[in-house]
C-alpha cells in the first residue's frame, strides 16, 4: 500500500483516475490531503500498478491539485477467492483520500464505485461503469454508461447522462439536465428548472417549488408533485397512458394570486406509453412554519 500526505491550504482540487476498484474520499475540517492506495489483489502485477501510480500535488493558483493516476494494464486477470472470476482489463483497486472541505473532486475511471462523504466544491465524473455516491456538492456533472448515481444535496447545478442506472437526488437548488436511457429518475426537492428525457424509466419529482419543467419519456411514468404555495401551469399529453392533476385544467397558472411568494411551477410533460400525473405535494416535515400553512 502506499500512503502520502500533502500539505494544501487554499483551495484544493482532486484529480483522480483509476482503472477499476473503488475511490473513497472524505472531506474534514484539515489543511491537509492524505492518500492511500492499495491492491485488492495480491498479485506481483497489481503491486506494481500501485508503484507507479502517480501520487503528487501541484500547486494552481493560491491552492492545491492532488493528482493520482494509475496506469492501466491490459490482459486478463483470473480470481478464485470468491469462485471463478474472469475479468478482462485491470485488477481491481482501492483508493482512499481524505482533503479539505470545499475541494473540488474530478473522477475518471472505466469501472469503479465512487462514494465521497462531506462537502465538495465542483464534482465531475466520467465512469463506463460503476456507481456514484456524493453527499453535499455545489455543481455536479455525471456521465456513465452503467450504475446508479446518488446525491443528498445538490446546491448549484445538476447535470447526469447515463445509459444504464437510476438516478437519486435529495435536492437540487439549480437548473438540472437528465439524460436516461434505461433508469429511474427521483428528485425529493427542486427549486429551479429540469429539462428531463428517459427512454425506458420513471420519473419522480416529489417537491418542486418553482421553475420550468421539460419532462419526455418513451416509457415510464412523469409523476409531479408542486409545492403548496407555488402556482401551476400545466401542458401534459401521453400516446397511450393517462393523465391526472389534482389542479383545475385552465389556461391560466393555477394557485394563489400572483406575489413574491408565489412562485410558479411550468410543467411540459410527454410521454407515448406512460401516465403523467400532477399533484400537491405534501409541506416539509422538517419546517413547522409551512406545516401549519399547509
Amino acid at each position: 500500500m502506499r500512503s502520502e500526505t500533502f500539505q494544501t491550504p487554499g483551495p484544493v482540487r482532486l484529480n483522480l483516475e483509476l482503472p477499476a476498484g473503488s475511490i473513497e474520499v472524505e472531506t474534514a475540517n484539515t489543511q491537509e490531503t492524505h492518500v492511500e492506495l492499495e491492491a485488492i489483489t495480491d498479485r506481483e502485477q497489481v503491486r506494481e500498478m500501485v508503484d507507479d501510480a502517480r501520487i503528487e500535488t501541484v500547486r494552481r493558483g493560491d491552492g492545491h491539485e492532488v493528482v493520482v493516476e494509475v496506469r492501466t494494464r491490459h490482459g486478463v486477470w483470473v480470481s478464485f477467492s470468491k469462485g471463478p472470476d474472469l475479468r478482462l482489463g485491470s485488477p481491481e483497486l482501492r483508493l482512499r483520500v481524505t482533503c479539505p472541505a470545499g475541494a473540488e473532486l474530478d473522477v475518471r475511471t472505466k469501472s469503479a464505485d465512487l462514494k465521497a462523504r462531506g462537502d465538495y466544491a465542483d464534482v465531475d465524473v466520467k465512469t463506463a461503469s460503476g456507481d456514484v455516491s456524493v453527499e453535499h456538492a455545489a455543481d455536479v456533472a455525471i456521465k456513465t454508461a452503467s450504475g446508479d448515481s446518488h446525491f443528498d444535496t445538490v446546491d448549484g447545478s445538476l447535470d447526469v447522462k447515463s445509459a444504464s442506472g437510476d438516478l437519486h437526488v435529495g435536492s437540487v437548488a439549480g437548473d438540472s439536465n437528465i439524460q436516461l436511457v434505461s433508469g429511474d429518475v427521483y428528485i425529493r426537492e427542486n427549486n429551479d428548472s429540469i429539462s428531463a428525457n428517459t427512454v425506458s424509466g420513471d420519473q419522480r419529482y416529489e417537491a418542486v417549488v418553482k421553475g420550468r419543467l421539460e419532462l419526455r419519456a418513451i416509457s415510464g411514468d412523469v409523476s409531479v408533485g408542486i409545492r403548496r404555495g407555488s402556482r401551476v401551469f400545466i401542458d401534459a399529453n401521453t400516446v397511450s397512458g393517462s393523465t391526472s392533476s389534482e389542479f383545475e385544467l385552465s389556461d391560466a397558472p393555477q394557485g394563489p394570486p400572483p406575489s413574491e411568494d408565489s412562485p410558479l411551477v411550468e410543467v411540459f410533460a410527454k410521454t407515448v406509453s406512460g401516465d403523467v400525473r400532477i399533484e400537491r405535494a405534501p409541506a416539509p416535515k422538517h419546517s413547522p412554519e409551512l406545516t401549519e400553512r399547509a
